[in-house]
């Protein structure tokens, strides 16, 4: 794995926090409950600007994460999922002003579950000898597969939707967000622990 990746550990952790707070405010925006001044926020004109720099946030941090040196670096679908993921903040931002509709989102969805679960697959392979990191990773990565299948299903209409934002609409987008954020976070965490494992084998050799 990609010495760059796992030094920067820290910024994926960053861009799970950052997914996880898009989910809440994304779930909270699909509730019509609540007290009337949580409703006026989740219901502005902030909130959907708040929610588009979460995302072109995380997309900065996923990028930097990914810094590679070669092209058969698979950190390059990182780069992938870090220019959908800020390709999507961008929209969402846009669409304070402007209407963009739910294929459009969700058809950058797919390019972001696709890369991100190609990721996680290929980067199970790194952890052979490590059953649970090989198959939690190889298992999200499935997962991920699936939201983009979901996703897909919506911009062909093999899903129908309300064409306006609804809680179903809400409810994929929290789920999907809440989901990256967890992987994110957790694939952080072991790329931290097996930063300490080579700098501990790295002095043992010294």
């Amino acid at each position: 794995m990609a010495q760059s990746v796992i030094k920067r550990w820290w910024l994926l952790a960053l861009c799970g926090v950052l997914d996880a707070l898009f989910a809440g405010l994304i779930v909270l925006m699909g509730n019509p409950d609540g007290s009337p001044n949580l409703r006026l926020f989740i219901h502005g004109r902030n909130a959907i600007t708040q929610l588009g720099l979460l995302a072109l946030a995380a997309g900065v941090c996923t990028i930097a994460a990914s810094v590679w040196r070669s092209r058969k670096d698979n950190s390059l679908l990182l780069v992938l999922n870090g220019l959908a993921t800020s390709s999507l903040g961008i929209l969402v931002t846009l669409g304070a002003t402007r209407p963009i509709t739910f294929r459009t989102i969700a058809l950058v969805i797919v390019l972001m579950a696709m890369s991100i679960g190609l990721y996680e697959v290929t980067t199970a392979r790194t952890f052979r000898g490590h059953l649970i990191d090989e198959w939690l990773l190889g298992a999200a990565g499935l997962a991920s597969f699936g939201f983009a299948v979901v996703f897909l299903a919506f911009v062909l209409r093999w899903i129908k939707i309300d064409p306006s934002p609804s809680a179903q609409t809400f409810n994929w987008l929290g789920s999907y967000f809440g989901f990256t954020a967890i992987c994110m976070v957790g694939l952080a965490l072991r790329l931290d622990d097996l930063g300490v494992q080579i700098d501990r084998m790295s002095s043992r050799k010294l």
